[in-house]
């Protein structure tokens, strides 16, 4: 099969450009889906579909349920595979057209089903793409990042390119998707129309599986589940008890289990906030763009420079620097709400915290699931990375569904739009409150715990100086 890899099977050697662009193209193009799904499929729902929003939360918040085990059971997956591309790589090749489809098919409510069912119709196709789809590319795709390498460097490297490649995600669609709405909107007087987001879904998905396959041959998996110099032993499988147990009594993986979840529980905050707070505060969805960007951009620009710190400091400082930097900036912003520089400059400030800390956030994991196999002798690779999948997807769901919660319970009413009337004062009160405060009092709760709790880089290398390992 074609490969383009960087040629040598050293899982210690770092690798080509070719190999480290390969590996960050996918993030591009599911980040880019997750984008879309985070930050307007609420607004699809109330203002395309004219579904309630506490109802559609309600609807998110028990699928997670679901998503949770998915991202347990596709991590014993992928610890059982075993083909010639590898663990992971085979499912991101199986599994990127069925995401795309059903992805699709998620922001297509049939206008003709009776109100009950579509509510079923929402259920039913929000658990294929995020439970089944989403889950069976993301969990492979990050555990990818320990299969390709086991040098901590390269690790941290991989996932700062990674992080880059997101962020591009979400430039990309900060930029194009208002405008792609309003070129495939069928009505002139608004793009807020089933035609416009079918279209629009559909070339993004299209972008998204093109480059997923760029990942899928330009990487090669060279980390197998023997440890370094014990190539002659069989491989042994790991029971899933076993590997839970050994992840809940790694203590460095807990707590990234915990600053996944709280980080993403942030994203979707400021991302569908972002939506509403341009519509009913400033009066114009377009607005989004520059709200978004401000924070995009900055975060692009900081992670090319994020590796020459991590190379002098480690990556645990530069992470606790990117939780406060997140800190300042959403609590500045809530006192500037009447400047748009001002804001501009609060939101970069968000920016440079969150490439600083998501340049890092990755390759901290993988630290933290070889940390665990060190010490305890199982390799959980699969089962690691799908927990963490699973605190990302926890976090974006519970973030949607508490801000339709909130948003209903402040008397959110989308049909106020359409017949000339204004939001109550509450819900922009609201739309504030979940735009900035909540945000800030998580980051500063995972800078605490940063701070004061997490020493990986100094205990990892001691504990491999203990195995004679460089």
């Amino acid at each position: 099969m074609l490969n383009l890899a960087t040629k040598h099977n050293d899982p210690e050697q770092r690798l080509g450009w070719n190999e480290r662009i390969g590996y960050a193209s996918a993030a591009f193009g599911w980040n880019m889906i997750n984008g879309i799904i985070g930050t307007f499929l609420t607004v699809y729902f109330t203002n395309v579909a004219f579904l309630d929003a506490a109802i559609i939360s309600t609807i998110i918040a028990v699928s997670k349920l679901f998503d949770g085990v998915s991202d347990l059971i596709v991590g014993r997956m992928v610890d059982n595979t075993k083909s010639k591309m590898g663990k992971a790589r085979p499912w991101l090749l199986r599994m990127c057209i069925p995401f795309a489809i059903a992805t699709v098919l998620l922001f297509f409510v049939p206008q003709s089903f009776p109100t009950a069912v579509k509510y079923v119709y929402v259920f039913i196709m929000y658990n294929i793409v995020n439970t089944v789809c989403l889950t069976a590319m993301q969990v492979p795709y990050y555990s990818l990042i320990s299969l390709l390498t086991r040098n901590a460097y390269e690790r941290g490297f991989l996932g700062n390119i990674q992080q880059i490649f997101q962020t591009l995600g979400n430039v990309f669609i900060n930029s194009v998707f208002t405008i792609m709405l309003v070129k495939f909107s069928s009505s002139a007087e608004t793009y807020f129309t089933q035609q416009a987001f079918t279209v629009t879904i559909a070339i993004l998905c299209l972008i998204m599986v093109l480059v997923t396959l760029v990942t899928v041959f330009t990487t090669k998996e060279r980390v197998t589940d023997r440890p370094s110099g014990e190539n002659e032993k069989p491989e042994q499988k790991v029971s899933t008890m076993t590997a839970v147990k050994s992840l809940l009594t790694n203590k460095y993986w807990v707590m990234m289990f915990f600053a996944m979840l709280c980080i993403f529980f942030v994203i979707i905050f400021y991302s569908i906030g972002g939506v509403y707070y341009a519509i009913y505060i400033f009066g114009d969805m377009g607005q989004v763009s520059w709200m978004n960007n401000a924070i995009s951009i900055a975060q692009f620009a900081i992670m090319f420079v994020t590796p020459f710190f991590m190379k002098k400091f480690g990556k645990r400082p530069i992470y606790t620097a990117g939780m406060l930097c997140l800190t300042l900036g959403f609590l500045g912003f809530g006192f500037v709400d009447f400047s748009v520089p001002l804001m501009i400059v609060f939101n970069a400030i968000k920016g440079i915290g969150l490439g600083m800390s998501g340049g890092m956030a990755m390759g901290m994991v993988a630290d933290a699931i070889f940390y665990g196999q060190l010490k305890s002798g199982v390799n959980a690779v699969g089962m690691g990375n799908a927990g963490v999948s699973a605190a990302q997807k926890i976090g974006l769901g519970l973030g949607q569904a508490i801000f339709g919660w909130v948003l209903s319970g402040a008397g959110f009413d989308a049909a106020l739009d359409t017949q000339g009337g204004a939001q109550p004062e509450s819900v922009i009160t609201a739309i504030k409150f979940m735009y900035n405060y909540i945000p800030m009092i998580m980051c500063a709760l995972i800078f605490v715990m940063m701070l004061v709790f997490f020493n990986l880089d100094k205990d990892l290398k001691k504990l491999k100086e203990e195995k004679g390992m460089k």
